[in-house]
């Protein structure tokens, strides 16, 4: 692999020659500027990007902060590959380039947040798992990095955000149950401080004021979001003297769960159970009785992520005149056959 000194030797012209015919500057003849990009790619020539990001004081690289654990690897393998799908097809038209920063679950996210802003290895942010609380963006804030939340949080003020739309998740699945006859509705939360979950119960907690049934706090049954807080949700909702006859998922790998644990007691989802599941999962797709759940298109989701990002930075603010925007991705309903039956009046 050669430098640029080896190439200007090469081709017998000078450095700034070189260099200006490599950045495709105007002031190139033609013929000059092939000769340079021709001997480049005979000679292997990788331009450097690191003595060029330190002159114009950026990386061309944005962050994705994500939480490293069990549970999110048990569901990155369909979330997050399909997210930076579409966040990938929006920064390749800038030449930008997104890096995977995940967090140990082990680490507190604020403290591994501020050591990579110190480092300044991105120019940008996207943090996921946003916590009701959420000190990052404070930090974000702060610090004037331009950044987008997936997720709300009660922190930061005035920045931009997307997220789903758990309120209506909530309203249509409750609406949809109830209409086929059903009081008593389990929903199962996560058990930890993400703020999604707060979101979801309380629209869970207005949908059933709405039709008149009074909340349960039993009927909230806070799980990690697995596969395996899905089975635990099963088993917990069978220990309960009075059953509901009814269950909404947060999660779609908890459905895998729920179904297994159903199976093992005997009960039969969408005969003895209605359940209703959040997104449509690749292996939840196999399951029998087919899944009755809220599903969204990742890659479009990445794509609204990364455009509402580059919206916010100067430098490619004009290629987006929509702006930087807070927006509520909504999901559609999939009707199947795990919440057909009708409760008898």
């Amino acid at each position: 692999m050669k430098g640029i000194r080896q190439l200007a030797k090469h081709l017998d012209i000078s450095i700034g020659t070189v260099s200006r015919a490599l950045n495709d500057k105007p002031d190139v003849n033609e013929e000059t500027r092939k000769r340079v990009m021709a001997a480049a790619e005979e000679l292997g020539y990788v331009a450097n990007q690191s003595g060029r990001s330190l002159r114009q004081g950026t990386t061309n690289v944005i962050g994705l902060m994500i939480e490293s654990s069990k549970e999110t690897v048990e569901n990155s393998d369909n979330f997050f590959l399909g997210l930076t799908g579409g966040l990938q097809s929006v920064l390749a038209r800038h030449k930008l380039d997104l890096v995977m920063l995940p967090c140990p679950s082990d680490e507190d996210p604020y403290e591994y947040l501020k050591r990579m802003v110190a480092r300044r290895v991105v120019d940008a942010m996207i943090i996921s798992a946003t916590q009701r609380i959420d000190r990052r963006i404070d930090l974000l804030v702060k610090a004037k990095i331009p950044f987008v939340a997936l997720g709300r949080s009660s922190s930061g003020g005035n920045y931009t955000w997307i997220d789903l739309d758990f309120e209506g998740v909530a309203a249509s699945a409750v609406d949809r149950l109830v209409a086929k006859g059903h009081r008593r509705i389990a929903i199962a939360a996560p058990s930890s401080d993400i703020n999604l979950g707060y979101v979801f119960v309380d629209a869970y907690k207005q949908s059933l004021e709405r039709h008149c049934i009074p909340y349960d706090p039993k009927l909230v049954i806070r799980v990690k979001s697995s596969e395996q807080g899905g089975y635990q949700a099963g088993h917990e909702l069978l220990l309960l003297d009075n059953k509901p006859t009814a269950i909404i998922l947060i999660y779609e790998l908890m459905a895998i769960g729920l179904y297994r644990r159903l199976v093992e007691a005997g009960v039969v989802p969408g005969r003895d159970l209605a359940v209703i599941g959040f997104r449509e999962e690749p292996r939840a797709k196999f399951l029998q009785p087919a899944l009755t759940c809220f599903r969204m298109s990742l890659r479009d989701l990445g794509v609204e992520l990364a455009e509402t990002l580059l919206a916010t930075m100067p430098a490619y603010a004009k290629f987006y005149p929509k702006g930087a925007r807070n927006t509520i991705w909504p999901l559609e309903l999939v009707p199947g056959e795990s919440d057909a039956f009708f409760l008898n009046p």
